[in-house]
């Protein structure tokens, strides 16, 4: 047996760690090993449909998010030179809502405009101009972001990743982290498949999908379930330079395009859920979600008149009860947990790096907008869920 010593373990190479990492070395603490069981990314960091906005109700929420848009943003001055393309586009963002809904996001818009987003209700011509391929007349009012737009989350998670290595971090890929090593009531290390041990007072646990199994041993039960998402890719045959992500809550679906010509399709009805292990599950579109894909894409774009499906993906959502993440301490001194971020994640990542070196550091967050209590594991047990004040009929719970 070998071993070795950190003064943090991030379990997880995702893009969530990889956001730890470089907090942490923001703030000095560069003795720091990432242990990534596969590669940086290569989990469902690499299957995130890159939706960068912050139209949430949960007012915590929406500052991570701006947060994560001052980075994506200024990826040079936040994480080095080689952070030149992450893949943000800043194409914008419009959400558009039925008669049902427009006080619910007359008042999510206040609430995020109090936390600093750019944010304002624009009218049916302005997404008309930006989105002539449209039918608008379902909706009611209309909610835009000119900062938004998309991403892509494993070209970030691996910017982050470089920085905080050029910082001192180390990340060990290829080293899966089988037992976490516990003395009485506080964390004293890990324990890699090889048999190695690396000694640390302080373990961050970002494992999605896979934290509920990996914690329980050790009593800490995160109540995640594991949700599969699926993704089309569709030709429209018509241009789509210019084209601003389209958040449609009135038939409950996302489209925003891509880099290539082509536009990604996305589900927002999360009423009737498939749960999935995260290891083994279709990476594709069902048929069935095809045909789903096919009548709303059919229904809202009339304009796409010559579209053509080219691919699909899936990937899986970590969900909590209240479908928002666990960023905390446990019942073990010493050991934090980062997951749960239920299709939040990507946009969310920078402040849930420094969330999370703030915890580790300090003990409590360093930004009042962000309370770290709304992010306690304790919450499920104590039934004081997150929830935004301002739900959506139908969409509630990415909202």
């Amino acid at each position: 047996m070998t071993t070795d010593t950190a003064d943090v373990v991030i379990v997880g190479g995702g893009i969530e760690g990889a956001a730890a990492a470089w907090a942490l070395a923001q703030r000095g603490v560069t003795d720091v090993v990432v242990a990534e069981r596969n590669t940086v990314g290569s989990g469902m960091t690499g299957k995130s449909s890159g939706i960068v906005r912050c139209h949430y109700g949960v007012s915590s929420l929406a500052a991570m998010a701006t947060v994560g848009l001052e980075v994506f943003e200024k990826p040079q001055q936040f994480l080095g030179d080689h952070a030149a393309d992450i893949g943000f586009r800043q194409s914008g963002y419009v959400v558009g809502v039925g008669e049902q809904n427009v006080d619910a996001m007359r008042a999510s818009l206040a609430a995020q405009r109090a936390v600093g987003v750019q944010t304002e209700e624009i009218d049916a011509a302005e997404v008309e101009r930006m989105w002539p391929y449209a039918d608008l007349t379902p909706f009611a009012a209309f909610g835009w972001e000119p900062r938004g737009g998309y991403g892509d989350a494993y070209q970030t998670a691996q910017a982050l990743a470089v920085s905080a290595r050029a910082a001192g971090v180390r990340v060990l890929q290829g080293t899966p982290v089988v037992d976490l090593l516990v003395d009485g009531d506080r964390i004293t290390g890990v324990r890699t498949a090889d048999g190695t041990e690396i000694h640390a007072p302080s373990v961050v646990v970002a494992t999605g999908a896979w934290t509920r199994p990996f914690l329980a041993p050790y009593g800490i039960d995160v109540p995640i379930r594991v949700v599969r998402e699926q993704i089309v890719l569709i030709s429209p045959g018509v241009p789509t330079a210019g084209l601003p992500v389209f958040s449609d809550l009135v038939s409950l679906q996302y489209i925003r395009p891509e880099t290539g010509g082509d536009v990604l399709f996305g589900n927002s009805d999360l009423a009737d859920i498939a749960e999935a292990d995260p290891d083994r599950y279709l990476n594709r579109a069902t048929d069935e979600f095809v045909d789903v894909t096919v009548e709303k894409v059919g229904t809202r774009f009339p304009g796409f008149t010559a579209a053509a499906i080219t691919g699909s993906y899936a990937g899986c959502y970590d969900v909590t009860p209240d479908w928002n993440p666990v960023i905390s301490a446990t019942g073990v001194t010493g050991l934090f947990v980062a997951a749960g971020f239920s299709g939040h994640g990507f946009k969310i990542a920078p402040a849930v790096g420094r969330l999370v070196a703030d915890l580790v550091i300090d003990g409590r967050s360093a930004d009042a907008r962000i309370p770290e209590s709304d992010f306690r594991l304790s919450r499920f047990d104590d039934g004081d869920l997150l929830k935004t004040p301002y739900p959506y009929v139908g969409a509630g719970e990415m909202r």
